[in-house]
C-alpha cells in the first residue's frame, strides 16, 4: 500500500515549487531530460493515447528558432533558459492505441471523428505537460510553463511536415535562479472555490 509522502517531498513538488523567469548557469543534461520522459510516460492518460509529442529545443539555433515565435518578453527567458520544451499534441494520436492499448478497439472510438480527437488530445497532452512539471521538480529541476506565443508558426517551424501535430504550451527548463521569481500569488483555501456534493 503506498504511504503519503513527507513534507519535503510534498514541498519539492507543490508547495515551495515555483514557476522560474531565469535559471542559475547550469547545464540539463540528455540523460536528464530522458529520466523526466520516462518518469511522466507513467502517468495517466485516456486510453494510453499518449497525445503529447515533445520537442526539447537545446541547441542555440532551437532557441532563437522558438523564440522568433514568443512575445518578447518570452523570447528573452527561451534564449536565456538551459532547455525550452515544446509540449505539442499529436491529433491522430489514435492510430497509436493498437498496440497503447490493445485491451480493446479504442482505435475505432476515434476513427473519422476529428472534433473529439481533438479535445482528447488537448486534454491529454495538458495533463502530459503537467506531469513533465511534476517530474521535472521530482528530479530536482525547476520549470516555467508559458502560452505568449504564435502557435501556427511553432507549428510551421518545428512540426513541419506532421500536419497532426500542433502546440499546445512551452515551457523552460534549469535550475531556477530564485532572483527571477516574485512574492506567491494567492492560493485560495479549499472553501474559495470547492463544493462536495
Amino acid at each position: 500500500m503506498s504511504q503519503p509522502l513527507d513534507d519535503a517531498a510534498l514541498d519539492q513538488l507543490f508547495r515551495t515549487a515555483r514557476t522560474y523567469n531565469g535559471y542559475r548557469d547550469k547545464p540539463v543534461t540528455t540523460e536528464q531530460l530522458t529520466a523526466i520522459w520516462d518518469l511522466m510516460k507513467m502517468g495517466p492518460t485516456s486510453a494510453n493515447m499518449l497525445p503529447a509529442r515533445l520537442v526539447w529545443c537545446t541547441s542555440q539555433d532551437a532557441k532563437q528558432r522558438l523564440a522568433a515565435c514568443c512575445l518578447p518578453a518570452n523570447a528573452e527567458k527561451v534564449l536565456t533558459a538551459p532547455v525550452t520544451v515544446i509540449i505539442g499534441m499529436n491529433i491522430d494520436y489514435h492510430e497509436q492505441l493498437p498496440w497503447l492499448f490493445p485491451h480493446a478497439d479504442a482505435k475505432a472510438w476515434f476513427d473519422g471523428n476529428v472534433p473529439l480527437r481533438e479535445v482528447s488530445a488537448m486534454r491529454n497532452s495538458s495533463l502530459q505537460g503537467a506531469y513533465f512539471i511534476l517530474a521535472a521538480r521530482a528530479l530536482g529541476l525547476d520549470t516555467g510553463a508559458m502560452s505568449g506565443f504564435n502557435n501556427a508558426a511553432v507549428d510551421a517551424a518545428f512540426f513541419a511536415g506532421q500536419p497532426a501535430v500542433k502546440s499546445n504550451f512551452i515551457c523552460t527548463l534549469g535550475y531556477g535562479d530564485p532572483a527571477s521569481i516574485f512574492a506567491r500569488s494567492p492560493r485560495p483555501d479549499f472553501g474559495t472555490f470547492n463544493s462536495i456534493a
